[in-house]
């Protein structure tokens, strides 16, 4: 059999050249010199013999060869990086890594408690976390690029067969009002009243806004009526915003725990209606899962849901009712611990 035209290394620089846009800040990444880089696509395109970059613009352009061998390169990285980490697993969590994955809630406010947990037990796992859009991450999680993910969002139709995507629990949305506001001198507020209301609100396009849209149309808040008087990119800003008296906003209750405990923020209540959001965790059954992955899924999620996370292909998750996050994250009190992310 003849050699292969092309070296990982060489994949390794494709791919990076792609996603940094030009061969320098590729350099830069990989920490090595633009001349060396330079010197590894020409080989490449000699020894392939055909264009891989389109040379006329400013940005570094694949031509349809080189998308072509980008979209395998990929696949190859991949099965080569999920290669060593079973590898590493021979070592029974004396190494190896963890990669997980979440939505912009869940990531700022659950998962680090999740991962401090996790680190407590094992030590010598090298842990990453991902933050990204609902989308973003379950397809890095169908890619192989992340071990598991909890996610707040809805998942892509064409995804939806090659996930495993367990119901895992209840996240509830809450109107916060500044402290002086006139209503928060009232116990209830009717659903009119939020008609009437500033709102500060994350910005339309983002994956978050358009959950919370979806969540309050269900529960019969009709979002177009709501005047949105601020757009801020992060729910951290839109605290901050409510707490200076500018407006009113739905957030997680996950996300205001310590403002609710020092009276920066008031929880207005709407009569009758809850405004909840189902939480679920998702995995690529087809995927090689590592120990670590598999102890994280066995020893730390059920944690905060008291109930065990099956990941059992083609059965039907247990009838168990998901738990209220805000319930989860008091019962993780217990094991209070400093968040470590690698």
């Amino acid at each position: 059999m003849s050699d292969l035209p092309f070296t990982l290394d060489q994949l390794r620089i494709l791919k990076a050249i792609s996603s940094e846009g030009s061969f320098k800040r590729a350099a830069d990444s990989l920490y090595v010199s633009q001349p060396a880089v330079s010197l590894q696509v020409q080989n490449l395109e000699r020894q392939l013999d055909v264009p891989l970059f389109d040379r006329g613009g400013r940005r570094a352009q694949l031509t349809e060869a080189g998308h072509l061998l980008l979209n395998y390169g990929e696949k190859i990285l991949t099965l080569c990086q999920e290669t060593c980490r079973a590898l590493e697993d021979l070592q029974n969590l004396q190494g190896g890594s963890l990669i997980v994955g979440a939505s912009q809630t869940t990531g700022t406010y659950l998962l680090p408690r999740m991962i401090g947990m996790f680190r407590q037990q094992y030590p010598d796992v090298a842990v990453q976390l991902h933050v990204h859009s609902t989308r973003r991450t379950s397809w890095s999680v169908a890619n192989g690029q992340i071990d598991l993910a909890i996610i707040g969002g809805e998942i892509s139709p064409e995804l939806q067969d090659s996930l495993e995507i367990i119901p895992y629990a209840e996240d509830e949305l809450a109107l916060i009002l500044p402290t002086l506001h006139p209503l928060a001198r009232t116990e209830v507020i009717q659903k009119d009243d939020l008609y009437r209301l500033q709102f500060i609100a994350l910005d339309s396009q983002s994956t978050i806004r358009k959950v919370i849209d979806q969540v309050l149309t269900r529960c019969g808040i009709e979002t177009r009526r709501l005047k949105i008087e601020m757009e801020l990119n992060s729910i951290e800003a839109i605290k901050n915003a409510v707490q200076a008296g500018l407006g009113a906003s739905f957030v997680s209750v996950s996300a205001i725990e310590k403002e609710l405990q020092m009276g920066m923020l008031h929880r207005a209540k709407i009569n009758d209606v809850v405004v909840k959001r189902m939480l679920s965790v998702i995995i690529n059954p087809n995927r090689y899962r590592s120990k670590a992955a598999e102890a994280f899924c066995r020893e730390i999620l059920p944690r905060f849901t008291n109930q065990p996370v099956s990941f059992e292909r083609k059965q039907a998750p247990n009838h168990v009712e998901p738990q209220n996050l805000r319930a989860l994250l008091h019962a993780s009190n217990n094991h209070r611990v400093t968040p470590e992310v690698e």
